[in-house]
Parts: C-alpha cells; structure tokens; sequence
C-alpha cells in the first residue's frame, strides 16, 4: 500500500502543505499525488489531510501515519547508504574480541568465507581471559564485536545471536570412555581431570552439578585456557569439561570425542555475539552474518 513514491509524496505535502509545490520539487504532476493520497485515503477508510483551509494540514490520523512514513523513510536512506558502502572497495579492517578456545575452533570458519568473499577487508583478533574483558572491549569501541559465553545483560550491548552448548566430556579417541554415547558423573570422578579455573565461565556450571551429586571433583590440572585443556586431553590421556563449541575442530579431526553426560542434560552454555549499542559499519554487519552462519550450523 505504502510504496516508495507514495512515502515520499506523503512527507513533502505535510512539510509543504501543498500538492502544488510538492509536484514542482519533486517532478510530477500535480494529479497524480492527489490521485495516490486520496486512494491511500480510501483504501484506509480515514481522511490524512485537512482540506477545508488554504494550506492542507494533517489530520490525528494523519499525524499518526507521517510517523510512520518518516520512520520508514529513515530506515530507506539507511539501508541505501550501507549498500552503497558494500559496493565500494570493502577495504578496512573488521575487529572482533573473543576468547582463545573460540580463536581456534569457530572463527577459523567464518573468517575463511568472510575473506574469500572480502579479500580486501583485515579481520583483527583480539584474544580475552574473561567475558568481562570482552565487554568492556565492545562497549569501548575497541571491537566491532564480542565473542564468548553467558554474557550477563548489559544496558550498553547487544546481543546479535546466541547458540547453545551442552557441557559435556572431551576426551581422546583412545580413552576408556570414548566409546560411550553418554556417561555418568561418577564414570568420570576415576580419571585424571584437567578443568577450567575460578576466573572462567564453565566452572560454575561443573561445581553446581557437582554439588547436586554429591561427589567431589578433583581437578589434576586447573587452567583458564581451553587451548591446554583441549591439549592435555589429546596429548595426555586427560578428561576435561568442554561444549562442542570448544572441540570442533578437533572433533572433525578425530582428535577429540565429545561425549554427553547425563547429569549435564539441563546444564548448557550460551554461546553468544555481542556488540554495542551504536550502529557497525556495513562490512562489519556481513561478517556477522558469517559468524551467524556458522554459530546456526555447529549448534545443529
């Protein structure tokens, strides 16, 4: 009903309050927006300019609608101005904070296609210890985008798409419990564990399941880099808690098996892409859509 044309004769007869002028700025003849608002007028069952007066004025209904038609024609000019940006050289530099476990396994696969498609375009890494770390990043302006888990809500971020990770055991092919399409927590208290420390967001999740339990959980190994825990799992025989998010490399490389457990059924992670609350450069706002894509198909 509302089509390009129609929007714009709209908002220059409420400025102008005449038909005529608008006809003569815009290059159209004078019927033809009489024509189109009082079809519009018709088709709404409702009167949008007052005409009784020399200068046509809106009416309440009117009103109401210019809002909109403004709204809309705002949004318009958007979305040109960012076109027109992707059609130029889409040279710059894109910068996304994330933790390392992530840096290694998800990003990888987004940055590939994003480049073959972008060739001109830089992607900046910035590696965090902490999601607090990668906040604070985004929210400074120091990335265009954050990457990690279970972000609290935050007035000044966005989230752009979330996936959501069941914890779980990693181990390598060869350990005991490899085989098994889903284990007990008790299966796992026999073997050595390397675990994610106090400063990460996984622990709380183990220490919970944990307590409801009843067992106690002996870590041989504590870091706050998924990087080793995934290296002692695969090098050293090691057990240690991790989401498919963390080991999809290394699980497509039949260097890591993922194995549910069922205590962990209701326990999961969100994995989430964040940003601020001003608006990104258009180059920026395809490379989150890459990292949508490929949040959608390991979440699958």
């Amino acid at each position: 009903m509302l089509h390009g044309r129609l929007l714009n004769y709209l908002d220059e007869v409420a400025r102008t309050g005449s038909v005529r002028k608008t006809a003569e700025r815009l290059n159209v003849s004078a019927s033809a927006i009489s024509r189109q608002i009082a079809a519009l007028e018709e088709a709404l069952d409702t009167q949008l300019f007052d005409r009784s007066r020399r200068r046509l004025t809106l009416t309440a209904a009117g009103e109401i609608l210019i809002g909109h038609v403004r709204e809309t024609l705002k949004g318009m000019n958007r979305a040109e101005a960012m076109m027109e940006d992707l059609k130029g050289l889409r040279r710059g530099v894109v910068t996304i904070a994330l933790m390392s476990g992530l840096a290694a396994n998800l990003l990888p696969r987004a940055v590939g296609r994003f480049q073959r498609a972008n060739p001109g375009v830089s992607v900046r890494m910035i590696l965090m210890t902490t999601g607090d770390d990668i906040r604070n990043a985004v929210r400074a302006g120091e990335a265009d985008m954050g990457l990690g888990f279970d972000f609290p809500s935050d007035a000044d971020i966005s989230v752009l798409e979330i996936a959501i990770g069941r914890l779980g055991i990693a181990v390598a092919p060869d350990h005991p419990l490899a085989r098994s399409t889903s284990v007990r927590l008790s299966e796992c208290v026999g073997y050595p564990v390397a675990g994610a420390d106090q400063t990460t967001a996984i622990r709380p999740h183990i220490e919970q399941v944990f307590a409801r339990s009843n067992l106690q959980i002996s870590f041989a190994v504590e870091a706050n880099s998924i990087e080793m825990m995934r290296h002692l799992a695969m090098s050293e025989g090691y057990l240690t808690f991790l989401t498919p998010f963390d080991i999809a490399f290394e699980s497509r490389m039949g260097r890591l098996v993922y194995v549910p457990v069922r205590e962990f059924q209701s326990d999961t992670q969100q994995l989430m892409l964040i940003g601020g609350r001003r608006n990104i450069s258009a180059i920026a706002s395809v490379f989150v859509e890459n990292i949508r894509t490929v949040m959608r198909e390991m979440a699958d």
